[in-house]
């Protein structure tokens, strides 16, 4: 999960800047303080870029403050939005050339293609589109990186592998995040509870799941059955979503009603660990004992070792092909990037001449379900200025139940207290914290907000 603290933010840089500044002034070899300055200024960037998308302009710290300042900037006005942005991409474009390449780097460590991954997307969020597209295609002609060969697979191999581009490391039994302890489905193993099930996909998500002939499920085509809802959808479906039936681990998890002591049904007064959408999380949840994370006979989630991945080939061409298509239109070279993807998930490709608008739904479709629970899918309705109606929309779950008849049936139904209150006039950005404007009255708040 990223973190978006202004004072965790600050404390980071400082850091950078102390390091940079002690490097710099040792006797250090050459070689090793040009890499290594390299490294801190890409992190520094990173650490910007995050404050830079929450409250836009902050204050460009590039020196060691007392450290009981640092947090707040106290001395620094904060920068236009524009400048802080400049500042960020300049500090990339002058590391990026310093930093070694993916197959030269230590695993977990900047790279050159994280600092031109950074780049090309902070080009992407302040639309500067053709310069974006630029960025991205020097990464695609890297030869540095390609497509993991299988979706699922990536998220549970702790390993350096071609798709990952900048990732934290985690080591099982040792330092495990204890992902799958949270966010995976309910159930038991050995008659304990393992997962308490935090992560509910919602039925607006699933909805946008193709089927596996690459057909949106209201097409007419598609071959959908509302009573059959999950056979033939495209496998990013089934590697991504438990739902009712889904085998996981030891157990089939049945999220219908109806069920004598069942943990998985639908659970709409929030009660317990049960799922108040009818479905759970798979991706990036280790789903069995043979998996490169466990490697033994019981399934303990606390003691996974999974890569969170920050950049990874796969939002590379995703960027590239709309940041393409916003700047000259939807050339082959858009095609080709989404195609690589649909293709790894087994997908048709996309239907030729399509308009630039019908590219960019395309495009922002395949968004959502690939980098799917990756923390992306936040940051890409604020910089399209959607978030005010897509947060805005009541959240559906499904609920399951016995047919007269024989069968299931399937009926959406809204989640109370799932609502968002997205309010346009000032959620695109964050509130600058009270205790930052209390200590540096040069600070002044986002709009919308009390400037106290």
């Amino acid at each position: 999960m990223l973190d978006i603290s202004w004072s965790d933010n600050y404390t980071y840089i400082r850091k950078c800047n102390v390091f940079i500044q002690n490097v710099t002034a040792s006797a250090l070899p050459a070689s090793y303080k040009t890499e290594a300055t390299a490294e801190a200024r890409f992190l520094r960037a990173y650490f910007y870029h995050l404050l830079w998308m929450s409250y836009g302009g902050v204050p460009i710290i590039t020196v060691p403050l007392d450290i009981t300042t640092q947090g707040n900037g106290i001395f620094n006005a904060r920068s236009s939005a524009q400048d802080t942005y400049t500042f960020i991409t300049s500090e990339l474009t002058a590391v990026a050339p310093l930093l070694p390449t993916s197959k030269t780097v230590t695993a977990g460590k900047a790279s050159q293609g994280a600092a031109l991954t950074l780049l090309g997307w902070v080009q992407l969020y302040n639309q500067d589109f053709a310069a974006s597209a630029t960025t991205n295609m020097q990464i695609m002609q890297s030869g540095q990186y390609s497509l993991y060969s299988n979706y699922q697979g990536l998220f549970l191999d702790n390993t350096a592998n071609t798709e990952a581009i900048f990732y934290r490391q985690y080591i099982p039994t040792v330092s495990g995040g204890a992902f799958a302890a949270y966010n995976g489905p309910t159930f038991t193993a050995g008659g304990i509870e393992t997962s308490w099930g935090e992560t509910d996909p919602t039925q607006e998500l699933v909805d946008d799941y193709d089927m596996d002939n690459g057909l949106p499920i209201n097409d007419p085509a598609s071959g959908y059955d509302p009573n059959n809802p999950y056979k033939h959808r495209e496998q990013r479906f089934y590697q991504t979503i438990v739902y009712n039936g889904s085998f996981f681990y030891n157990t089939t998890i049945y999220t219908q009603q109806g069920m004598a002591n069942n943990p998985n049904e639908i659970n709409l007064a929030d009660k317990g660990d049960g799922g108040q959408t009818g479905y759970y999380l798979r991706k990036r949840v280790p789903a069995n004992p043979d998996s490169l994370l466990l490697g033994a006979a019981d399934w303990n989630p606390h003691n996974e070792g999974q890569n969170y991945y920050y950049f990874r080939y796969g939002e590379v061409l995703l960027n590239y092909a709309e940041a393409q298509n916003e700047a000259s239109g939807p050339d082959a070279s858009v095609y080709n990037a989404i195609n690589q993807i649909r293709s790894r998930s087994a997908l048709p490709n996309l239907t030729p001449g399509l308009s630039q608008l019908a590219m960019r739904t395309a495009i922002r479709r395949e968004r959502r379900i690939e980098l799917a629970f990756e923390d992306k899918r936040y940051w890409n309705l604020i910089r399209w200025k959607t978030a005010a109606t897509a947060l805005n929309t009541p959240i559906h779950g499904i609920l399951i139940k016995p047919a007269d008849g024989g069968g299931l049936s399937y009926t959406p139904t809204l989640i109370p207290g799932l609502v968002y209150k997205f309010d346009a006039s000032k959620n695109y950005l964050f509130p600058i914290p009270q205790a930052v404007i209390s200590a540096n009255k040069k600070i002044v708040q986002n709009p919308g907000y009390p400037n106290n």
